[in-house]
């Protein structure tokens, strides 16, 4: 079982010029929980569980840079990197009024 306390993610697609976006998770039990800033992302945070097969599933809000608040479901899969790293696959969905679905890519982070 992954437990991800105390790890830190970043968006796997991030390119060295501007600063990312970092996700610090926390995690007791099945409760799973995280702050995120950097990039666009002026203050963000994830609350839900870790499922028995490691899938995450939670909802997010956050503050965008130019100040638009976003509000949201995801459901996280792992995936274990040759490594040891964990990149996350997302399926999510954005509420109204920024309505919108994806998919993003992130992976764990080294220490800081």
């Amino acid at each position: 079982m992954i437990n991800y306390d105390g790890k830190r993610f970043s968006p796997a697609d991030h390119h060295e010029d501007g600063e990312p976006t970092i996700a610090a998770y926390r995690q007791r039990g099945d409760l799973l929980w995280a702050d995120f800033t950097g990039g666009r992302v002026r203050r963000g945070a994830l609350t839900g569980v870790c499922r028995p097969d490691d899938t995450l599933e939670f909802s997010y809000t956050m503050v965008l840079a130019d100040g638009v608040l976003v509000v949201g479901h995801c459901e996280s899969t792992p995936e274990l990197l040759p490594d040891g790293r964990i990149r996350l696959h997302e399926r999510w969905q954005r509420y109204r009024p920024t309505a919108e679905t994806g998919v993003s890519l992130l992976e764990e982070l080294g220490p800081p």
